[in-house]
C-alpha cells in the first residue's frame, strides 16, 4: 500500500515537473525536438516550438497544443523576435531548449563554403542568437534554464562528419562559458550530448539510406548498451535539466549515449 502511494506521488510529481513553465523549443517539428515538445507539455509546460518545417510544426502543434512559430533559427532577427514575442505573450521565459540541428557528412575536401556555413549557422549561430535573446529576459527575472543539444561527436570526434563535429564542440564550449557568465544571474545553462538516436537525421546524408537492420547492426557493433536511443529517452534528460530537480547543475555536458564515451 505504501509502495503504491509512493509510486503515485512520484508519477504525479514528474507529470507536474514543469507546471506553468514557459518554454521555447527549437527543432520541435521532428525527432528529438518533437519528443521534447511532447515531454514538456506532458510535464505541464506551456511550449512554443520554432521550426522551419511548417508542415511538421503544425502537426506537432495540433497533437500537443504547443504554439508553433515558423522560421529559420539561423536568422538573428527571427530569433530575437520569436523570443520577444513569447515573452510579450506570457510575461516571461523560463526555459529555452536549443535542439534544431543539421548535418553534412563529408571531410574537409568534400565540404564547400556554403555547406560549412549552413551547418555552422543552424548548429552554432542559432544557439547563440536564441540564448542571447533569452538571457536578456532571464536576467531581469533572475531565473531561467537553457538546455543545448551537443553530441558525443562534440567530445570525441568522428570521421566523415567534420562540420558537424566542429559545431557540437563549439556548442559544448558555448554552454560552459555561458553558464559561468550568468550563474550569478540565476540562469543555469547545460547541454545534453546524445549518441546515436533513432531519428531521421541518423539516416540522412548518407550515400545509401541504411535499413533498420543496418542501424541495428551499427548499434550492436559500436554502442555498449547494444541499441540506438529513442528520442523520448533523450527528451527525459532534457526535461530533468530544465527542471528544479537539476537546480545545482550548470555548465554540465550530460552524455546520453548508451555508454559510448565511457570506454
Amino acid at each position: 500500500m505504501v509502495g503504491s502511494i509512493l509510486t503515485m506521488h512520484l508519477k504525479e510529481k514528474m507529470s507536474n515537473e514543469l507546471l506553468g513553465r514557459i518554454a521555447v523549443i527549437t527543432g520541435g517539428a521532428s525527432g528529438m525536438g518533437a519528443a521534447t515538445v511532447r515531454e514538456f507539455v506532458q510535464a505541464g509546460a506551456k511550449v512554443t516550438l520554432l521550426d522551419v518545417n511548417e508542415e511538421g510544426a503544425k502537426e506537432i502543434s495540433q497533437e500537443t497544443g504547443a504554439t508553433a512559430i515558423i522560421g529559420d533559427v539561423s536568422d538573428s532577427a527571427f530569433c530575437t523576435k520569436a523570443i520577444n514575442d513569447v515573452v510579450e505573450t506570457h510575461g516571461r521565459l523560463d526555459v529555452l531548449v536549443n535542439c534544431a540541428g543539421t548535418i553534412h557528412r563529408a571531410d574537409a575536401t568534400g565540404t564547400n563554403d556554403d555547406e560549412w556555413r549552413q551547418v555552422m549557422a543552424v548548429n552554432v549561430d542559432a544557439v547563440f542568437y536564441l540564448s542571447r535573446a533569452a538571457i536578456h529576459h532571464m536576467i531581469t527575472q533572475k531565473s531561467g534554464a537553457i538546455v543545448n543539444f551537443g553530441s558525443i561527436w562534440g567530445g570525441v570526434g568522428a570521421a566523415g562528419v567534420l562540420a558537424y563535429c566542429t559545431t557540437k564542440g563549439a556548442v559544448h564550449q558555448l554552454t560552459k562559458a555561458m553558464a559561468l557568465d550568468h550563474v550569478e544571474d540565476g540562469i543555469r545553462v547545460n547541454a545534453v550530448a546524445p549518441g546515436e538516436v533513432n531519428t531521421p537525421m541518423l539516416a540522412s546524408g548518407r550515400p545509401k539510406a541504411p535499413s533498420a537492420q543496418d542501424l541495428a547492426d551499427l548499434a550492436e557493433e559500436t554502442i555498449p548498451i547494444k541499441r540506438l536511443a529513442e528520442p523520448e529517452e533523450i527528451a527525459k534528460a532534457v526535461r530533468f535539466l530544465a527542471s528544479d530537480e537539476a537546480s545545482y547543475i550548470t555548465g554540465a555536458i550530460i552524455p546520453a549515449d548508451g555508454g559510448y564515451t565511457s570506454r
